[in-house]
Formats: structure tokens, sequence, C-alpha cells
């Protein structure tokens, strides 16, 4: 569970907006957006602190994308909603995922929340709060991660039909940022210390089709890859159907672009990926993960994968299972199914027992820790460019480029024999490896 004791500090003159973010990387770079917002408009601005005063404002960026999700953002906003009843802290205004898809259920239930808004709604919730949208601020953010990087949403909302997703609901239809504005943003990064853009959107591939009318996402990767101090890009939430194959060139091309994918596939089984409206079948999926390896030998893919999902038989886990025994993806991560409301894969019974849906995530989990495995001992002797996140006890803790923060592997240097700064690059040997970790020394 999410939610965490929170002290109360000494009123003070000012009074804080504290925004407490819940759920994925693109609710973070909205939160940061608004925080850039608050901050231009002279408001103290803090993200998650600890300790709240009666006069702080609390803005709770929800997540509504399924149960456990949704389950946290409630008992995050009943949390502060309590304590602005013991008059700990000033406003509670909810925003984000939640609150677009349940506004009128949350009002109903849970009353004393000052205002509840969606996720396009920054004009008014920096309104509400007494602050001016100010247009000069566009691409200007107030990072939460450590400044060496940053999450870079390229893109908002989606046009896949996929059965069992409910973010169009709540993010509506895929709406892409023009480049221009992109490299703007990315140029400001830059001149704040971030050194690696981690692109984001719900689907990276239709990045272009409704602004310029064809899929662009290798153009804007090249623009990116110029801005002068931009030293990694990393593509995160691609599309498999339709994916442009011309993004992989630029991979090889641009030594700043890491050789790294993040594409959720779901499922293996035809039965399952057609009542999942995927648009892919498991021949074309196969297909394309060669093709994209053939392009890209030493490339790293990430996937993810749904058990559970309605009429799921033990064939079709069985099948997805062996399949991610021979495809042995270097990144993977496995749910189980939710059961959305409104979803096209709502009208379906939800057959699989939670239980069942559960066994059979944790065992393509227990496939994916010996591949994890197996793989980290093919890097024991090799030496690997590491970008330093943070210092965690007795080790600095970083990621090659073939990991993305927060999912994947680290690489652990001791900090005893070593010293390497936070957000610098450092050339590590590996000496040994376990299931997701990696440890090293530094060589010149």
């Amino acid at each position: 569970m999410r939610t965490k004791e929170v002290n109360q500090i000494t009123k003070t003159s000012k009074p804080r907006v504290n925004v407490v973010t819940l759920g994925c990387s693109k609710n973070i770079y909205d939160s940061e957006v608004l925080m850039g917002q608050l901050k231009g408009n002279s408001f103290d601005v803090v993200h998650e602190a600890d300790k709240v005063s009666s006069d702080d404002i609390i803005v709770i960026n929800t997540c509504g994308f399924i149960d456990n999700a949704k389950q946290e953002s409630i008992d995050t906003i009943l949390q502060y909603s309590e304590l602005k009843e013991q008059g700990k802290v000033g406003k509670v205004i909810v925003t984000g995922c939640l609150s677009e898809r349940y506004k009128p259920e949350l009002e109903a239930e849970i009353t004393n929340v000052d205002a509840y808004f969606g996720t396009n709604d920054l004009q008014n919730i920096l309104s509400n709060i007494g602050a001016n949208y100010r247009h000069e601020l566009i691409g200007e953010r107030l990072l939460t991660t450590p400044s060496h990087f940053a999450y870079f949403k390229i893109a908002e909302g989606c046009n896949r039909p996929c059965s069992f997703c409910a973010i169009p609901l709540m993010r509506g239809k895929h709406v892409t940022k023009p480049m221009d504005e992109l490299v703007a943003e990315a140029k400001n990064l830059v001149k704040n210390g971030t050194r690696e853009l981690i692109l984001i959107a719900q689907d990276l591939t239709y990045y272009g089709l409704d602004l310029y009318g064809k899929r662009n996402l290798d153009e804007l990767i090249r623009r990116l890859s110029d801005v002068n101090g931009v030293e990694w890009i990393r593509l995160q939430y691609a599309y498999p159907s339709g994916f442009p194959i011309e993004v992989l060139d630029v991979m090889n091309e641009r030594e700043n672009v890491c050789k790294y994918l993040d594409m959720p596939l779901q499922h293996i089984s035809d039965n399952m990926l057609k009542s999942m409206r995927r648009g892919i079948t498991k021949q074309k999926t196969t297909d394309l993960v060669n093709a994209i390896r053939d392009k890209v030998p030493d490339i790293a893919l990430r996937t993810t994968l749904i058990t559970g999902y309605p009429g799921e038989t033990v064939q079709d886990f069985e099948e997805m299972a062996q399949w991610v025994e021979d495809t042995r993806f270097d990144r993977l991560g496995c749910f189980t199914y939710s059961h959305e409301e409104k979803t096209h894969a709502h009208t379906l019974i939800d057959d699989v027992p939670d239980e069942i849906k559960q066994e059979r995530a944790d065992a393509i989990m227990e496939i994916q820790q010996g591949i994890s495995f197996e793989k980290n001992q093919e890097k024991v002797g090799n030496t690997y460019k590491v970008l330093i996140d943070k210092k965690d006890g007795g080790y600095f803790v970083g990621r090659t480029e073939y990991d993305s923060p927060e999912v994947d592997n680290e690489v652990l240097i001791d900090a005893s024999l070593d010293y390497a700064a936070t957000g610098s690059f450092v050339n590590v040997k590996i000496d040994s490896a376990e299931d997701f970790d990696l440890y090293g020394r530094i060589v010149k």
C-alpha cells in the first residue's frame, strides 16, 4: 500500500501546494507540468512531502487503470480528506485518471474533497488554486525524478481498440505534441542537467499520424538526438501492430539512442490476441520480434503480459509460457487481468479465478527470472557505460542503456572501493551477477 503516515508541521505564513502522484510515468509527467506552472506563479510547491501544514493545498493525481491502482488512489484520497476534517491540511483537490473516470461517484462518496478534475483540466486546476496558466511556461517542469533523467511525454491519449484497456476512456484520443515544442522542451531539460530522455506515450508508434499525416517517430528521435547534451534517449510503450521499423535505423545510426525497446505484447495465443483486439497474430508478433533483433542484434526487448483474460484456457496459458521460454525477452513484467467497466472485455465473463490468474503470472515471472539470471551471467567480464542514479547504503546504483529506471536491472558498485557522482556516466566492468542485479567495478 502506497499511503503512508503524514506528520504535521508548524503553520507557515505562505501556504504550499503538496502534489501527490499515483500511477505511471505519464502521471509523473503531468504532475511535473502542474508543479512548473505553480512555481511560475510564485507558489511554494512540493512533491509528496511527509509533513503537512494546516494551510497546505493537497493535489492528488490519481490512477484509475486497474483495481489495485484504483484502490490505492481511493485510500490516498480518504487519507487526505480525513486530515482536512482534522484541520491538518487546508484544501484537497483530486485530479487524474480515477477522477476523470469516476467523478460523479467520487463526488457522491467522498464529499469533503474541495474539487475533482479530470486528466486534461490543468488550467481549471490552476484557477481553483488561484494561479494563472502561463503559456510562456510550456515545456517548463519541476522534475520529481533525479535531474539527470526525465520522462518525456510526446503524445496524449490512444486510438487503439484494445478490449481490456480503459485508458482511452480516461485520456481520450491520440494527440501528437508538435515536434518543435518537444525539441524546445528537451533543450530546456538539458540546460537544467537532464542527460537521459525517456520517451513515453500511450503509444509511441502512433506519433505524428494525427498531426503530420504519417508516423514520424523516427524523425522526432533524430531531432531530439541532435540536441546537444542529450546522452541517452529511451523508448517506452511501443505498440506492435504497425510498428515503424525505420525507428530501428535511428537506433543503429545514433549512439545516444539506447538499444532498448519497451513493447507490451500482452499475450501470444491467437485466441487471446483476437479477443483482446490487438490487431496482430502470433506469427506476425514472432516475425516482428525476429525482425527487430535482426536489425539491432544487441537490443534489449522489454514486454508485459496479461494472465487470466476472459476465456484464457490452460492451453492458451501454456502456449504463452512456452513462448516466453523460447523468445527469451531481456525484460518482462506480468499482470493479472482486471475486469474494467465500459471496456469491450467487460461484456465477457471474467471466468478465470483470481488465484489462478496470480498462479499463472507467478509462473511466467519464474520463467523470466531464470532467463534474466542466464542473460546476466553472460554479462560478467564485460564493461558497460553506466548512468549513476543514486547512492543506496554501501553501493552506488546505476543502469546500463539496456535498463529503464524502477522496472529493470540495476548495476551496483561497492562504495567502499569506488566513487561515482549521481548523474554521471562511468564505465563499469561486471564482476558478478544475480537474477536482476549486476555488480562491478569502475574502470577508466
